[in-house]
Protein backbone atom coordinates (compact mmCIF):
# COMPACT_ATOMS: atom_id res chain seq x y z
CA UNK A 1 0.00 0.00 0.00
CA UNK A 2 0.63 3.30 -0.65
CA UNK A 3 -1.51 5.41 2.08
CA UNK A 4 -0.06 8.36 4.49
CA UNK A 5 3.24 8.85 2.24
CA UNK A 6 2.93 12.53 1.25
CA UNK A 7 1.33 13.52 5.01
CA UNK A 8 4.24 11.76 6.68
CA UNK A 9 6.59 13.70 4.42
CA UNK A 10 5.08 16.69 4.75
CA UNK A 11 4.98 16.54 8.76
CA UNK A 12 8.82 15.55 8.74
CA UNK A 13 9.32 18.60 6.86
CA UNK A 14 7.39 20.95 9.45
CA UNK A 15 9.51 19.03 12.31
CA UNK A 16 12.68 19.98 10.64
CA UNK A 17 12.16 23.28 10.30
CA UNK A 18 10.67 23.73 13.59
CA UNK A 19 13.65 22.66 14.87
CA UNK A 20 15.14 25.80 13.00
CA UNK A 21 13.15 28.01 14.11
CA UNK A 22 13.94 26.33 17.59
CA UNK A 23 17.78 26.44 16.88
CA UNK A 24 17.56 30.50 16.46
CA UNK A 25 15.36 31.31 19.68
CA UNK A 26 18.57 31.37 21.94
CA UNK A 27 20.27 34.36 19.35
CA UNK A 28 17.15 36.29 19.74
CA UNK A 29 16.80 35.32 23.34
CA UNK A 30 20.34 36.32 24.14
CA UNK A 31 20.60 39.56 21.49
CA UNK A 32 19.90 42.55 24.28
CA UNK A 33 21.67 41.24 27.35
CA UNK A 34 24.82 43.32 26.27
CA UNK A 35 25.85 46.01 29.00
CA UNK A 36 26.14 48.28 26.88
CA UNK A 37 23.40 50.02 24.98
CA UNK A 38 23.53 48.60 20.74
CA UNK A 39 24.05 50.46 18.18
CA UNK A 40 21.10 52.49 16.87
CA UNK A 41 19.24 51.02 13.99
CA UNK A 42 19.54 52.04 10.55
CA UNK A 43 23.23 53.61 11.85
CA UNK A 44 25.18 54.26 8.50
CA UNK A 45 28.40 53.05 10.41
CA UNK A 46 29.52 49.55 9.43
CA UNK A 47 31.87 49.43 12.35
CA UNK A 48 29.64 50.48 14.81
CA UNK A 49 27.74 47.36 15.79
CA UNK A 50 31.55 46.17 16.56
CA UNK A 51 33.22 49.13 17.63
CA UNK A 52 35.25 48.59 20.76
CA UNK A 53 32.97 51.85 22.32
CA UNK A 54 30.11 49.78 22.62
CA UNK A 55 31.97 46.46 24.49
CA UNK A 56 32.63 47.06 28.76
CA UNK A 57 35.58 48.27 30.23
CA UNK A 58 38.13 50.24 29.05
CA UNK A 59 39.35 50.47 25.39
CA UNK A 60 42.50 51.81 24.35
CA UNK A 61 44.66 50.45 21.46
CA UNK A 62 48.23 51.08 22.56
CA UNK A 63 51.49 51.43 19.91
CA UNK A 64 55.24 51.00 21.22
CA UNK A 65 55.84 54.28 23.79
CA UNK A 66 52.61 54.75 24.75
CA UNK A 67 51.77 55.55 28.41
CA UNK A 68 49.49 53.38 30.49
CA UNK A 69 45.96 54.47 30.97
CA UNK A 70 45.05 55.91 34.35
CA UNK A 71 43.19 54.13 36.80
CA UNK A 72 40.25 56.22 37.71
CA UNK A 73 36.75 55.66 39.72
CA UNK A 74 34.61 56.87 37.20
CA UNK A 75 31.62 54.92 36.27
CA UNK A 76 31.80 56.04 32.45
CA UNK A 77 34.88 58.49 30.89
CA UNK A 78 36.33 59.08 27.63
CA UNK A 79 39.37 61.13 25.86
CA UNK A 80 39.00 62.84 22.20
CA UNK A 81 40.95 64.33 19.67
CA UNK A 82 38.33 67.33 19.41
CA UNK A 83 39.59 68.14 15.96
CA UNK A 84 39.58 64.68 13.93
CA UNK A 85 36.83 63.48 16.48
CA UNK A 86 39.33 60.50 17.06
CA UNK A 87 38.23 58.33 20.57
CA UNK A 88 41.71 57.96 21.94
CA UNK A 89 40.35 55.71 25.17
CA UNK A 90 37.09 55.09 26.66
CA UNK A 91 35.38 52.98 29.55
CA UNK A 92 31.88 52.19 28.84
CA UNK A 93 31.28 54.99 26.74
CA UNK A 94 27.94 54.18 25.99
CA UNK A 95 27.03 53.49 29.00
CA UNK A 96 23.47 55.56 29.62
CA UNK A 97 23.63 57.80 33.23
CA UNK A 98 22.33 60.54 34.55
CA UNK A 99 24.18 63.96 32.92
CA UNK A 100 23.07 66.37 35.52
CA UNK A 101 24.01 69.82 34.34
CA UNK A 102 26.45 68.82 31.82
CA UNK A 103 23.12 68.65 30.02
CA UNK A 104 23.18 72.21 29.66
CA UNK A 105 26.04 71.60 26.75
CA UNK A 106 23.09 70.10 24.84
CA UNK A 107 20.43 72.72 25.74
CA UNK A 108 23.20 75.61 24.82
CA UNK A 109 23.30 74.37 21.33
CA UNK A 110 19.98 74.11 20.43
CA UNK A 111 18.97 77.31 21.85
CA UNK A 112 22.00 80.10 21.09
CA UNK A 113 21.54 80.38 18.17
CA UNK A 114 17.99 81.16 18.46
CA UNK A 115 18.17 83.57 20.72
CA UNK A 116 20.19 87.30 20.11
CA UNK A 117 22.75 88.14 23.05
CA UNK A 118 21.64 91.75 22.83
CA UNK A 119 17.85 91.12 23.49
CA UNK A 120 16.28 92.34 26.34
CA UNK A 121 13.71 90.64 28.43
CA UNK A 122 11.64 91.39 31.57
CA UNK A 123 11.32 88.18 33.70
CA UNK A 124 8.11 87.31 34.49
CA UNK A 125 6.53 84.65 37.91
CA UNK A 126 5.67 82.15 35.15
CA UNK A 127 9.01 81.70 33.90
CA UNK A 128 10.22 80.98 37.52
CA UNK A 129 7.72 78.74 38.53
CA UNK A 130 8.47 74.80 38.51
CA UNK A 131 12.11 75.19 39.37
CA UNK A 132 13.50 71.75 41.05
CA UNK A 133 13.82 71.92 44.46
CA UNK A 134 17.26 72.14 45.46
CA UNK A 135 18.52 73.39 42.05
CA UNK A 136 21.75 75.80 41.56
CA UNK A 137 20.56 79.40 40.88
CA UNK A 138 22.08 82.46 39.57
CA UNK A 139 19.53 84.96 41.00
CA UNK A 140 17.27 85.78 38.42
CA UNK A 141 13.98 87.83 39.81
CA UNK A 142 11.41 87.99 38.37
CA UNK A 143 10.17 92.20 36.82
CA UNK A 144 13.98 92.54 36.59
CA UNK A 145 15.27 93.51 33.28
CA UNK A 146 17.96 91.05 31.60
CA UNK A 147 20.03 91.01 28.26
CA UNK A 148 20.01 87.85 27.08
CA UNK A 149 24.09 87.33 27.06
CA UNK A 150 23.37 88.11 31.47
CA UNK A 151 21.31 84.90 31.12
CA UNK A 152 23.98 82.77 29.61
CA UNK A 153 26.32 83.70 31.76
CA UNK A 154 24.08 82.65 34.48
CA UNK A 155 23.57 78.95 32.55
CA UNK A 156 27.58 78.43 31.58
CA UNK A 157 29.18 80.17 34.98
CA UNK A 158 26.77 79.19 37.67
CA UNK A 159 24.58 76.29 36.17
CA UNK A 160 21.96 78.72 37.03
CA UNK A 161 18.10 76.93 36.63
CA UNK A 162 16.69 79.83 36.77
CA UNK A 163 18.11 81.07 33.80
CA UNK A 164 17.46 77.88 31.77
CA UNK A 165 13.94 78.47 32.22
CA UNK A 166 13.44 82.11 31.59
CA UNK A 167 15.24 80.86 28.26
CA UNK A 168 13.61 77.70 27.46
CA UNK A 169 10.54 80.19 27.39
CA UNK A 170 11.45 82.79 25.08
CA UNK A 171 12.57 79.87 22.94
CA UNK A 172 8.75 78.26 22.90
CA UNK A 173 8.83 76.85 26.20
CA UNK A 174 9.96 74.16 28.52
CA UNK A 175 8.49 70.55 26.60
CA UNK A 176 8.99 72.58 22.58
CA UNK A 177 13.05 73.15 24.03
CA UNK A 178 13.03 69.45 25.33
CA UNK A 179 11.82 67.98 21.99
CA UNK A 180 14.04 70.02 19.88
CA UNK A 181 17.21 69.01 22.79
CA UNK A 182 16.32 65.50 21.57
CA UNK A 183 16.20 66.56 17.83
CA UNK A 184 19.62 67.83 17.92
CA UNK A 185 21.07 65.23 19.91
CA UNK A 186 20.27 62.61 17.31
CA UNK A 187 21.41 65.15 14.22
CA UNK A 188 24.35 65.20 16.03
CA UNK A 189 24.72 61.41 16.32
CA UNK A 190 24.21 60.81 19.81
CA UNK A 191 21.50 58.36 20.37
CA UNK A 192 22.18 57.66 24.05
CA UNK A 193 20.76 60.97 25.07
CA UNK A 194 16.61 60.99 26.50
CA UNK A 195 16.28 64.72 27.13
CA UNK A 196 13.23 64.95 30.08
CA UNK A 197 14.44 68.51 31.82
CA UNK A 198 16.37 71.26 30.24
CA UNK A 199 18.39 72.36 33.05
CA UNK A 200 19.89 68.30 33.86
CA UNK A 201 17.52 68.18 36.55
CA UNK A 202 16.93 64.53 37.76
CA UNK A 203 14.33 63.36 36.15
CA UNK A 204 12.77 59.76 35.39
CA UNK A 205 14.39 58.38 31.71
CA UNK A 206 16.64 61.28 31.48
CA UNK A 207 19.86 59.89 30.90
CA UNK A 208 23.16 60.83 28.71
CA UNK A 209 27.10 59.07 27.93
CA UNK A 210 30.41 59.72 28.15
CA UNK A 211 30.02 59.08 24.19
CA UNK A 212 27.09 61.70 23.99
CA UNK A 213 28.53 64.37 26.63
CA UNK A 214 31.62 64.49 24.27
CA UNK A 215 29.77 65.00 21.35
CA UNK A 216 28.10 67.88 22.45
CA UNK A 217 30.92 69.77 23.75
CA UNK A 218 33.13 69.17 20.84
CA UNK A 219 30.06 70.78 18.70
CA UNK A 220 30.08 73.24 21.46
CA UNK A 221 34.08 74.48 20.86
CA UNK A 222 32.78 74.66 17.19
CA UNK A 223 30.32 77.23 18.10
CA UNK A 224 32.43 80.77 18.89
CA UNK A 225 29.23 81.86 21.24
CA UNK A 226 29.44 78.76 23.15
CA UNK A 227 33.31 78.55 23.00
CA UNK A 228 33.69 82.11 24.45
CA UNK A 229 30.83 81.40 27.50
CA UNK A 230 32.26 77.91 28.13
CA UNK A 231 35.52 79.73 28.90
CA UNK A 232 34.63 82.69 30.80
CA UNK A 233 35.87 82.07 34.42
CA UNK A 234 33.97 85.25 36.06
CA UNK A 235 31.31 87.71 35.14
CA UNK A 236 28.77 90.25 36.47
CA UNK A 237 25.73 89.53 36.78
CA UNK A 238 22.34 92.16 36.83
CA UNK A 239 21.34 92.58 40.87
CA UNK A 240 17.99 92.85 42.02
CA UNK A 241 18.57 96.42 43.01
CA UNK A 242 19.98 97.73 40.04
CA UNK A 243 23.51 97.11 40.68
CA UNK A 244 25.47 93.65 39.75
CA UNK A 245 27.73 91.16 41.10
CA UNK A 246 30.43 89.06 40.38
CA UNK A 247 29.62 85.64 39.48
CA UNK A 248 32.71 82.88 39.56
CA UNK A 249 32.56 79.98 36.93
CA UNK A 250 32.06 76.42 38.70
CA UNK A 251 34.45 74.22 37.29
CA UNK A 252 37.36 74.68 39.51
CA UNK A 253 39.75 72.80 36.61
CA UNK A 254 38.89 76.34 34.76
CA UNK A 255 39.35 79.03 37.29
CA UNK A 256 41.59 76.95 40.06
CA UNK A 257 39.04 77.33 43.22
CA UNK A 258 38.28 75.42 46.23
CA UNK A 259 42.05 74.31 46.53
CA UNK A 260 42.07 72.47 42.75
CA UNK A 261 44.44 73.60 40.65
CA UNK A 262 43.92 75.16 37.67
CA UNK A 263 45.24 73.33 34.60
CA UNK A 264 47.23 74.90 31.85
CA UNK A 265 45.62 75.54 28.38
CA UNK A 266 42.37 74.53 29.54
CA UNK A 267 38.95 75.99 27.55
CA UNK A 268 36.34 74.83 30.20
CA UNK A 269 32.57 73.77 28.99
CA UNK A 270 30.53 72.41 31.46
CA UNK A 271 30.27 70.61 34.92
CA UNK A 272 27.55 69.74 36.90
CA UNK A 273 25.72 67.74 40.16
CA UNK A 274 23.07 66.45 41.66
CA UNK A 275 22.80 63.48 44.22
CA UNK A 276 21.38 60.73 41.73
CA UNK A 277 24.32 61.71 39.03
CA UNK A 278 27.14 62.13 41.22
CA UNK A 279 29.95 64.53 40.05
CA UNK A 280 29.97 65.02 36.10
CA UNK A 281 32.35 67.23 33.91
CA UNK A 282 33.16 67.74 30.30
CA UNK A 283 36.25 69.46 29.32
CA UNK A 284 38.56 70.58 27.14
CA UNK A 285 41.84 71.75 27.06
CA UNK A 286 44.62 72.63 24.09
CA UNK A 287 48.18 72.48 24.15
CA UNK A 288 50.37 72.83 21.32
CA UNK A 289 47.88 73.68 18.82
CA UNK A 290 46.24 70.32 19.87
CA UNK A 291 42.71 70.49 21.81
CA UNK A 292 41.50 67.43 23.63
CA UNK A 293 38.09 66.87 24.81
CA UNK A 294 36.99 64.81 27.92
CA UNK A 295 34.19 62.90 29.65
CA UNK A 296 33.83 61.92 33.07
CA UNK A 297 30.67 60.70 34.53
CA UNK A 298 30.25 59.69 38.77
CA UNK A 299 33.94 58.80 40.38
CA UNK A 300 32.75 56.65 42.65
CA UNK A 301 36.02 57.83 45.46
CA UNK A 302 37.23 60.48 46.75
CA UNK A 303 35.39 63.75 47.35
CA UNK A 304 33.51 66.12 45.73
CA UNK A 305 37.18 67.23 43.25
CA UNK A 306 37.90 63.89 42.27
CA UNK A 307 35.93 64.59 39.35
CA UNK A 308 38.41 67.61 38.48
CA UNK A 309 41.60 65.42 39.25
CA UNK A 310 40.27 61.89 36.88
CA UNK A 311 39.86 64.74 34.05
CA UNK A 312 43.43 66.36 34.81
CA UNK A 313 44.67 62.54 34.73
CA UNK A 314 43.23 61.81 31.27
CA UNK A 315 44.02 65.10 29.76
CA UNK A 316 47.64 64.66 30.58
CA UNK A 317 47.71 61.27 29.30
CA UNK A 318 46.21 62.57 26.29
CA UNK A 319 48.38 64.84 25.22
CA UNK A 320 51.23 62.08 26.06
CA UNK A 321 49.42 59.81 24.39
CA UNK A 322 48.56 61.09 20.92
CA UNK A 323 50.30 60.00 18.12
CA UNK A 324 50.81 56.51 19.91
CA UNK A 325 47.74 55.22 19.88
CA UNK A 326 45.28 54.08 17.55
CA UNK A 327 41.74 54.87 17.65
CA UNK A 328 39.44 53.44 19.57
CA UNK A 329 36.46 54.99 17.66
CA UNK A 330 34.71 58.30 16.54
CA UNK A 331 32.87 61.15 17.88
CA UNK A 332 31.36 61.59 14.14
CA UNK A 333 30.45 57.55 14.17
CA UNK A 334 27.30 58.17 14.30
CA UNK A 335 26.71 61.82 12.34
CA UNK A 336 25.41 62.23 9.17
CA UNK A 337 28.65 64.85 8.57
CA UNK A 338 31.80 65.54 10.32
CA UNK A 339 32.21 68.28 12.11
CA UNK A 340 34.66 70.82 10.71
CA UNK A 341 38.47 70.14 11.05
CA UNK A 342 41.28 67.08 9.87
CA UNK A 343 39.66 63.85 8.87
CA UNK A 344 40.40 60.52 11.81
CA UNK A 345 41.81 58.04 10.23
CA UNK A 346 40.01 54.99 9.70
CA UNK A 347 39.20 53.00 12.39
CA UNK A 348 40.45 49.44 12.62
CA UNK A 349 38.97 46.08 14.36
CA UNK A 350 40.53 45.54 18.18
CA UNK A 351 44.02 44.26 18.43
CA UNK A 352 44.57 40.55 20.35
CA UNK A 353 45.56 42.28 23.41
CA UNK A 354 42.89 45.09 23.50
CA UNK A 355 39.99 42.30 22.94
CA UNK A 356 38.07 42.75 26.49
CA UNK A 357 37.09 39.30 27.72
CA UNK A 358 32.86 38.88 27.48
CA UNK A 359 31.13 39.88 31.06
CA UNK A 360 27.00 40.11 31.69
CA UNK A 361 26.74 38.32 28.15
CA UNK A 362 26.39 35.11 26.90
CA UNK A 363 28.60 34.51 23.50
CA UNK A 364 25.75 35.36 21.07
CA UNK A 365 25.14 32.85 18.15
CA UNK A 366 25.56 34.40 14.82
CA UNK A 367 22.05 35.23 13.61
CA UNK A 368 22.93 34.60 9.61
CA UNK A 369 24.44 30.95 10.35
CA UNK A 370 21.24 30.13 12.78
CA UNK A 371 19.17 31.27 9.13
CA UNK A 372 20.97 29.33 6.74
CA UNK A 373 20.49 26.47 9.23
CA UNK A 374 16.64 26.79 8.75
CA UNK A 375 17.02 27.19 5.04
CA UNK A 376 18.74 24.11 4.72
CA UNK A 377 16.44 21.97 6.75
CA UNK A 378 13.50 23.16 5.00
CA UNK A 379 14.84 22.66 2.00
CA UNK A 380 15.81 19.17 2.69
CA UNK A 381 12.22 18.15 4.12
CA UNK A 382 10.94 19.17 0.86
CA UNK A 383 13.04 17.36 -1.38
CA UNK A 384 11.92 14.18 0.78
CA UNK A 385 8.25 15.48 0.27
CA UNK A 386 9.00 15.27 -3.59
CA UNK A 387 10.97 11.94 -3.36
CA UNK A 388 8.10 9.95 -1.16
CA UNK A 389 4.95 11.74 -3.12
CA UNK A 390 6.29 10.96 -6.78
CA UNK A 391 9.22 8.56 -6.71
CA UNK A 392 9.41 4.34 -6.39
CA UNK A 393 6.54 3.33 -3.65
CA UNK A 394 6.86 2.10 -0.58
CA UNK A 395 5.14 -0.91 0.11
CA UNK A 396 3.18 -1.77 3.59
Amino acid sequence: MTIGFASRAAVFTCALCTAGLLALAPAAATAGTRPNPAPPAGSKSRAAPDSLLYRSGTQVRPRAGAPEVPELSARSWLVADADSGEVLAAHDAHRRLPPASTLKTLFALTVLPVLPDGLRHTVSEEELADIGPGSSLVGVAEDRTYRISDLWNGVFLRSGNDAVHVLASLNGGWRTTAEQMQEKARALGAHDTWVKSPDGYDAPGQVSSAFDLAVFGRAGLHSPDFARYCSRAEALFPGRDGGSYGILNTNRLLTGADGVDRYPGLVGIKNGYTSNAGSTLVTAARRDGHTLVVTVLNPRSGGGHTVYEEARALLDWGFEASGRVDPVGSLDALRATSLPGPRGRPMAGPTPASAPEARDAEPERPVAWTVTCVVLLGTAGVALFLRLRWGPAVQG
